[in-house]
Formats: C-alpha cells, sequence, structure tokens
C-alpha cells in the first residue's frame, strides 16, 4: 500500500497539515498519540473513522519524509 492512498495535503483542511483522505485527522495527531503511548488498537477505538492501515500509512508518510529530509540535509 502507498501511503498516497490514505493521506492528503489540502490547504483547506487543518491549514495544509497532512491528513487521512476523508477526515480531519492529522498524520501528527496519529503519531502523536502513539508516541504518547497509544496502541494502535487504543486509537481505533477512540477514532472508529481510522482503520489500521491508516495509521500504518501515517507512519509510512513520517518514514519517507524522515529520509527525504535526511537527504536534504
Amino acid at each position: 500500500m502507498a501511503y498516497q492512498d490514505r493521506i492528503t495535503i489540502d490547504p483547506r483542511v487543518r491549514s495544509g497539515k497532512a491528513c487521512i483522505k476523508g477526515t480531519r485527522i492529522a498524520v501528527a495527531d496519529v503519531l502523536d498519540y502513539l508516541g504518547g503511548g497509544m496502541t494502535p488498537p487504543e486509537i481505533l477505538d477512540d477514532f472508529p473513522d481510522l482503520t489500521a492501515e491508516d495509521i500504518q500509512a501515517c507512519l509510512t508518510f513520517a518514514a519517507e519524509r524522515e529520509r527525504r529530509l535526511t537527504v536534504a540535509a
């Protein structure tokens, strides 16, 4: 699965933050929840519009962004 199938950046939604398509849930929010200790099942319980694939897409998006930043530095 390509993260582009699930992640979108639209300047009209959440000030252009990367969000999960069809929601206003930002990738950064999901990463913050994971970093704060929430498990994917806990996130899915709190946000029934999300899927496990959405969470995986957030991680893939973040990893790709990190790779691009590392190469640019």
